[in-house]
């Protein structure tokens, strides 16, 4: 039997070996550190891995900023883009 058909079968292999990381609570190691995922200014964390090239930005605290404004927070919650306004869109006080 050669070691392909007797790949499934192996009952020696480790079964207790975890394949799962452990995340960690936070990635920033800026003094002051940067504002959580879960914060209202989340945008502010620093960039850590920019690829404007292909329209997105890893930000320190995890948080993927897309060109659009648009956002995926490291839990997977989708933030919609929200551009501002342009100045014929903006409503002035009378």
């Amino acid at each position: 039997m050669n070691d392909v058909s007797r790949r499934g079968t192996d009952e020696t292999a480790n079964s207790s070996t975890s394949t799962q990381r452990e995340t960690p609570t936070t990635m920033c190691q800026h003094q002051p550190p940067c504002p959580t995922a879960e914060s209202a200014d989340r945008e502010s964390a620093r960039l850590v891995a920019p690829h404007p090239e292909q329209g997105w930005s890893l930000l320190c605290n995890g948080v993927v900023l897309f060109e659009d404004t648009g956002e995926l927070l490291p839990d997977g919650k989708i933030i919609a883009p929200h551009r501002p306004l342009g100045p014929d869109q903006v409503m002035t006080a009378a």
